[in-house]
């Protein structure tokens, strides 16, 4: 059963970014920064292959965006949603970033960073720690991915 979570629209925009990705090619992976107050402050979806960018993860082009509309390096308050567990890479961006709360979907056992891998945040270097909700919408990013990596195989 998935957990309730009473703001997970902004799951439904990320996993949409996630659709958008998997039409032009890249992995679909979806993500969407919301403010302290809810409002929705960026979406982007993966890019890497699109921007010859290997850097160009969902998770860091959003952080980019949200950071460039608030006029700050740092994202106080805001909750990150994306549709697959971040990597070490990604993780590592959140933690400066200051992002409140990630909100992720599928988990990623190869190559996560959160909760798999790495778990970047429970090092005792990382110098923040945001609340970690895993498991919202947690079938549909996964279905995304599986399909998406059947097709191409």
């Amino acid at each position: 059963m998935e957990p309730a979570f009473p703001d997970a629209p902004a799951m439904a925009l990320a996993l949409a970014e996630a659709r958008a990705a998997a039409r032009v090619g890249e992995v679909p992976v979806g993500a969407v920064i919301t403010g302290p107050d809810g409002g929705v402050l960026a979406t982007a979806h993966n890019r890497t292959r699109l921007d010859r960018d290997p850097t160009a993860h969902a998770e860091i082009l959003a952080l980019r965006a949200a950071a460039r509309r608030l006029g700050t390096d740092r994202l106080f308050g805001c909750t990150l949603w994306v549709t697959l567990e971040p990597c070490a890479m990604c993780a590592g961006a959140i933690a400066h970033a200051r992002i409140a709360r990630l909100v992720y979907g599928a988990p990623d056992p190869k190559g996560g960073g959160v909760d798999h891998g790495a778990r970047l945040f429970w090092q005792p270097t990382c110098h923040h720690r945001p609340e970690v909700v895993g498991g919202i919408s947690e079938r549909e990013a996964a279905a995304l991915l599986r399909d998406f990596f059947a097709a191409r195989r």
